[in-house]
């Protein structure tokens, strides 16, 4: 068993080497044990990196398993290690196998487990509502992501997976395939990964994730353990 958070830390070419944390996703604390003295929070993320130079735009798409991952940190070491803290929603039911969908949605300052919680609850009600036969999995599903989009500002996005991102990046256009998916973005420059900035307030922008807002009529949160 495990509550599994993917854990990147921010280089200064912009890019990102990603770690992996068993029990990182279990609460949003680990948060607070990232720090300057213990970057690592004293061995809870693991010291292999899983990944290198990776854009921020491709963490979601290949790296963060909505069915694995409980929860996303981005961590600054250049802003004295400010962390930004993710729940992972996993979107869909089955076997965890093939393209996954899911969101990553921002805590309430107040209540950082009410968006779990509610995730849980309303997935569960709509498992029985499936198989009562009231809703097609697509209907139940594309209800859930309105329902986390609208009301909790979640990101959802793909998961296809390392060696599939890489694929789909071989036959798209040569301009940024993240940025042809990002809602109401078309007109909107990025300019957190293009520039030298000393402000870490825009490292972890979450208008410009590569957000899928299509929302399609497919819940508990059973990721593999």
């Amino acid at each position: 068993m495990g509550h599994r958070a993917l854990v990147a830390y921010r280089r200064p070419d912009r890019l990102y080497d990603l770690r992996y944390s068993h029990w990182g996703g279990t609460d949003l604390t680990l948060a607070d044990e990232i720090t300057a003295e213990t970057p690592l929070a004293d061995g809870t993320v693991s010291s292999e990196l899983l990944a290198d130079s990776i854009a921020r735009d491709r963490i979601l798409t290949a790296h963060l398993d909505p069915c694995v991952h409980e929860a996303l940190f981005l961590v600054d070491p250049a802003a004295n290690y400010t962390v930004s803290s993710y729940h992972v929603c996993w979107l869909e039911w089955g076997d965890g196998h093939g393209d996954e969908r899911g969101a990553i949605v921002e805590p309430d300052p107040h209540d950082d487990t009410a968006i779990r919680t509610w995730f849980r609850a309303t997935k569960t009600t709509l498992t029985d509502v499936i198989e009562m036969g009231v809703l097609a999995r697509p209907a139940a599903q594309a209800y859930l992501e309105a329902r986390v989009c609208e009301e909790y500002g979640g990101i959802v996005y793909t998961h296809l997976g390392s060696e599939q991102q890489a694929s789909h990046d071989a036959r798209a256009p040569s301009s940024s395939v993240a940025s042809s998916s990002m809602e109401n973005t078309a007109n909107t420059t990025d300019t957190t990964d293009s520039t030298d900035s000393t402000d870490p307030t825009d490292t972890f922008d979450t208008d410009h994730w590569p957000s899928e807002r299509n929302y399609r009529f497919d819940t508990g949160d059973d990721r593999e353990p």
